[in-house]
């Protein structure tokens, strides 16, 4: 296909090139995580011990899964220690390496048209080309994500020839997606469960279903097998059994408060929330009148909740004590609303993720609808906006034709998947929808490209 349209995929790549050039060199983002990845990295790559600086001494952790240390380790005994600008370009590259590969799902369940339509969006969108000048894992984990699917998809297109290859490339894609982030485990979930549909298939027709079972079990012990090492390194150095790596990012002793969290998910809907009260937790003061009016229930529970906030104020820690305290607050308004909690925010906060302009990286202000800001960054947040709805509605479409996408099945279980499992979290984080944005692309260009 490529030696078909040198032309197109020559000017596609160099527009690729250069948007994501223009967010290394004009937004740089190197975070607070990133300086933890790094520092581990470091840690790792000088001393050979997996862990953290503290007052000179380096302290053993199990924080962060060591893929992307790995991967900054990497990039730093050749290019330099600490040299983020190198670790950004790299990314730049596999970024563009992700576009091809959405355009060979593309190109397989749908159509030729529809692959180069699928490069072209991908290669154009502003959502991963903001993530590649960003030291996280997001590039990373966005393109094993597409590599995973595109090699299921392969797969399944071979499942009666025996052939194992693809099943294998599947399951290293999955293995390093979990060694990124712990909900790369969703891939192997989603792979899993249409696998199960095509056993049922096979055992329903009375044909053979060993190669299914074959396929699935490979690409469990591959993709998991990765775990072993880091499972016993955490059993020997930190002395606790742990395959991935602490939900909440904490130290073996360290106090997570738990109340405050359950709290937060009573009320706490968009992006907004996380940065003014959510991250301010511990060590800045968290400001009452940022809460939402759904924070409160009756003036009697606004006074409490104010009361709370100006407690932790004092200290800037919510201990024991204060946490038993928000704690109370969440199951006494869990009890007055339980569908609130556990259906209507939850869905909320899915649709924040999904819908909301992607600018936490840019100097855009969060709260873009206040119109508040300078008028260029104001612009900037309606423009990606659009953009990102633009994507969302061609996927939509596409999915409407969704008898012309093979394997749809795949593609939909794993969004579907993952979008649940985001509805859990207390940070409802646009980022954590990008991962799907594979399958956005393929479907809003199976709306674009013609059927085969």
């Amino acid at each position: 296909m490529v030696r078909k349209h040198p032309r197109f995929f020559l000017w596609a790549t160099l527009a690729a090139l250069a948007l994501r050039l223009l967010f290394i060199f004009r937004f740089p983002s190197v975070t607070t995580d990133s300086f933890i990845y790094g520092d581990i990295a470091k840690n790792w790559l000088q001393h050979g011990i997996y862990g953290l600086s503290d007052s000179g001494a380096i302290v053993p952790t199990d924080l962060r899964l060591p893929g992307y240390p790995a991967f900054l380790a990497a990039v730093f005994a050749i290019f330099g220690m600490e040299h983020y600008r190198a670790v950004l370009l790299i990314q730049m590259f596999v970024d563009v390496g992700t576009c091809f590969v959405i355009a060979d799902m593309a190109r397989r369940v749908v159509s030729p048209r529809a692959a180069r339509a699928a490069f072209l969006l991908a290669a154009l969108c502003p959502f991963l080309a903001n993530y590649v000048a960003t030291a996280l894992t997001e590039t990373l984990e966005v393109f094993f994500t597409a590599l995973a699917l595109d090699f299921a998809i392969v797969g399944i297109e071979q499942l009666n020839s025996g052939r194992v290859r693809a099943w294998i490339g599947c399951g290293l894609a999955v293995g390093a997606a979990i060694l990124l982030r712990p909900d790369g485990g969703l891939l192997l979930v989603a792979i899993g469960a249409y696998l199960f549909r095509f056993l049922v298939r096979q055992v329903r027709a009375g044909r053979s279903y060993l190669r299914v079972i074959g396929a699935g079990i490979t690409v469990l012990l591959i993709s998991l097998t990765p775990l072993i090492p880091w499972t016993l390194r955490n059993l020997r150095t930190m002395h606790r059994f742990q395959p991935l790596a602490p939900r909440y990012a904490n130290e073996e002793n360290e106090f997570v408060p738990m109340g405050f969290n359950r709290w937060t998910k009573t009320w706490i809907a968009d992006y907004a929330s996380v940065e003014e009260i959510y991250w301010q937790v511990p060590g800045n003061p968290m400001d009452a009148e940022k809460l939402p009016s759904r924070a409160f229930d009756s003036d009697a529970q606004r006074d409490q909740t104010v009361q709370l906030l100006a407690d932790y104020n004092q200290e800037l820690h919510v201990g024991p004590e204060l946490d038993a305290r928000f704690a109370a607050l969440a199951a006494e308004r869990i009890q007055q609303a339980p569908l609130r909690y556990y259906v209507w925010l939850p869905l909320v906060r899915i649709t924040d993720m999904w819908l909301r302009p992607r600018t936490e990286l840019l100097p855009s202000d969060t709260r873009w609808w206040e119109f508040n800001d300078d008028p260029e960054w104001s612009v900037l947040a309606v423009a990606l906006g659009v953009i990102n709805l633009l994507y969302v509605g061609a996927a939509v479409a596409g999915l409407v034709r969704g008898r012309f996408v093979a394997h749809l099945g795949l593609l939909l279980i794993f969004v579907i998947l993952r979008s649940a499992f985001l509805g859990t979290l207390e940070n409802p984080e646009p980022r954590y929808t990008l991962e799907c944005y594979p399958v956005v692309i393929l479907l809003a260009a199976a709306w674009l490209g013609s059927p085969r």
